[in-house]
C-alpha cells in the first residue's frame, strides 16, 4: 500500500523555524516528483514547493526565500525546512507525489497522485 506520512508540525512563535518530514512506505520517493501544499481554514489548498527526481526545486512567491525542500533518498524522506515563520503560515501542511517528470510553478494539486494526511503548523505568540 502506498502511503505518505507527514510529521514535524506544531506550535511555533513568529520568526521561528520548523522542519516538516514526509516519509513514504510501499514505494521509493526518489522516483517521484514531490510537492508540498498547505490549506488554511476557509482557504483553497496552496502549492508551496516542488522537487523533481533530480532535486530541482521551485517555490511559491509566498514562501520563496523562507522555505526549502530537500530529499534524503537513503531515508526515503523529503523535508520542508520552514524559517522566519509568520502567523499567515498557519495551516495544515501536506506532501504529495506525482508521476510527472517536472515541477510546474506553482505546483498544482491536481497533478498529484498520492497524498499524506497532513500535519498542523500553528504560528502564534
Amino acid at each position: 500500500q502506498l502511503q505518505l506520512v507527514e510529521s514535524g508540525g506544531g506550535l511555533v512563535q513568529p520568526g521561528g523555524s520548523l522542519r516538516l518530514s514526509c516519509a513514504a512506505s510501499g514505494f521509493r520517493l526518489e522516483y517521484y516528483v514531490i510537492g508540498w501544499f498547505r490549506q488554511a481554514p476557509g482557504k483553497e489548498r496552496e502549492g508551496l514547493a516542488c522537487i523533481t527526481r533530480s532535486s530541482s526545486t521551485n517555490y511559491a512567491d509566498s514562501v520563496n526565500g523562507r522555505f526549502t525542500v530537500s530529499r534524503a533518498n537513503n531515508k526515503n524522506t523529503v523535508y520542508l525546512q520552514m524559517n522566519n515563520l509568520k502567523p499567515e503560515d498557519t495551516a495544515v501542511y501536506y506532501c504529495a507525489v506525482s508521476r510527472a517528470s517536472y515541477c510546474p510553478r506553482p505546483v498544482n494539486p491536481d497533478m498529484m497522485d498520492v497524498w499524506g494526511k497532513g500535519t498542523l503548523v500553528t504560528v502564534s505568540s
